[in-house]
């Protein structure tokens, strides 16, 4: 029996230490902590950076070819039917076998490009491919704080949302407990006790889908950082935390946002400069190059049974080559190219008008919070008093259960309101900040 009660305090010893050590074990992250751990443990951003250094290594690869390059070869032949001439000696007819049973080679050769203006400008173009791969991170980076961003903001507000649906459930809970009181003492009839009961009952399933809006919106935060779904980790802050940022705001006119660093309008203008340099190596290509080869060979022939002879070989040369009837064929790819980049400058005008109508959009979303959050603010703090005056007087029977339970629904719809409000004001400006390109 002591045995048995020994192991059982253990188990409970152990359990207990478990369940702290796991607390305790849980990371706590707030919104600068989910940014940083996104940035480096997103699979987006690491494609990113891949990316930008397969554009380098291409780059690197084009400037080997500006060096000599010098291939070695080697060539062994066996003769298994040699070739026969014949000629007329004298009106008699010879015939001569031609050629040795095994022949070798072995050499080196030398290429050295001196004037090539499509390969000078294929490396311009190529360094231009690395600025527009590094503009293409930064567009990723900006998306996915933008992520976080609206995934954290939508955890706060259902976290807030949760909490409100809460307190307003263990409101209804203490009136339903006056009600029953007040009924077992023969102080209300049984319809408002019925009543009281219902209210209390379809409260449940709102607590409920609350609570699992917070875990999804928590496993949904948790997959943008790059991280397992059950990790334990604690978002901390609340969406109350931003309400004197937001009301202490500075609202931008539309005159001083530029679009300047808007990473898609970059792209295109980094895209429609690749386009001009294109239009150089489309008319290099129709321009002399001139390049140096040369070659070094050892080769050797004989028969079998027989000392070979060997032949020692080498050349240093100029190769000019001068195109002259492909002018026509490169002024069409001009013409093509002028085409490729008035679309594309069409593209952009385009994307830039969209641009602005969604800043202004996201001006106004932020203005009309700003002006949402100060009224409901204040029509809190009022609905907070008229329910604890309502709670009051229901208590002294000086009103009904039907005012109590209006002025506790009219507190909960303006505290969900303040929540949303500030959700809408942070996540328009986070989209803001996406659109102007801010870091």
């Amino acid at each position: 029996m002591k045995k048995s009660l020994a192991y059982l305090l253990a188990g409970v010893m152990v359990c207990g230490l478990a369940t702290r050590l796991q607390a305790q074990d849980s990371v706590h992250v707030n919104l600068d902590k989910a940014i940083e751990i996104a940035l480096s443990e997103s699979p987006t951003m690491r494609i990113a950076d891949r990316s930008v250094d397969i554009k380098r290594e291409y780059k690197k690869e084009q400037i080997v070819s500006l060096f000599p390059d010098v291939s070695v070869a080697a060539n062994y032949n066996r003769t298994l039917l040699k070739q026969t001439m014949s000629m007329d000696m004298g009106g008699q007819t010879m015939n001569i076998k031609v050629g040795r049973d095994n022949t070798y080679s072995v050499g080196a050769n030398l290429s050295l490009p001196i004037v090539s203006f499509p390969l000078w400008s294929s490396l311009k173009l190529s360094s231009m491919d690395i600025d527009l791969a590094l503009e293409s991170a930064r567009s990723s980076k900006l998306e996915l704080v933008n992520q976080v961003k609206q995934a954290f903001y939508t955890y706060l507000l259902a976290k807030q949302s949760y909490d409100v649906l809460q307190a307003s459930y263990e409101n209804l809970e203490a009136s339903n407990q006056l009600v029953t009181q007040s009924f077992e003492q023969g102080l209300v009839s049984e319809f408002e006790k019925l009543r009281s009961d219902v209210a209390l009952q379809n409260q449940r399933p709102a607590v409920n889908s609350a609570a699992k809006a917070v875990k999804l919106a928590s496993m949904r935060l948790k997959v943008v950082l790059g991280m397992d779904v059950n990790e334990p980790v604690v978002f901390d802050g609340q969406l109350s935390d931003y309400e004197q940022t937001v009301l202490n705001a500075t609202m931008p006119s539309e005159s001083d946002v530029q679009l300047m660093y808007n990473s898609a309008l970059r792209q295109l203008e980094m895209g429609i400069e690749q386009l001009e340099q294109s239009k150089k190596i489309i008319r290099g290509a129709s321009l002399p190059m001139l390049a140096l080869a040369g070659a070094f060979q050892y080769s050797g022939m004989g028969d079998d049974g027989s000392k070979f002879t060997n032949y020692p070989y080498s050349y240093i040369a100029l190769s000019l080559q001068v195109p002259i009837v492909g002018w026509a064929a490169t002024h069409y790819k001009l013409k093509q190219s002028d085409l490729n980049i008035e679309n594309m400058k069409d593209q952009r005008l385009d994307l830039e008008r969209n641009l602005r109508l969604g800043v202004q959009s996201y001006l106004n979303d932020m203005q009309q919070a700003i002006d949402d959050i100060a009224s409901d603010s204040e029509t809190m703090r009022q609905a907070q008093k008229a329910y604890e005056i309502a709670q009051k007087q229901y208590e002294v029977g000086m009103n009904t259960w039907l005012d109590l339970r209006t002025t506790e629904l009219a507190l909960t719809t303006t505290q969900l309101s303040y929540c949303q409000d500030i959700f809408n004001y942070l996540t328009a400006k986070a989209n803001l900040d996406a659109t102007l390109g801010n870091e």
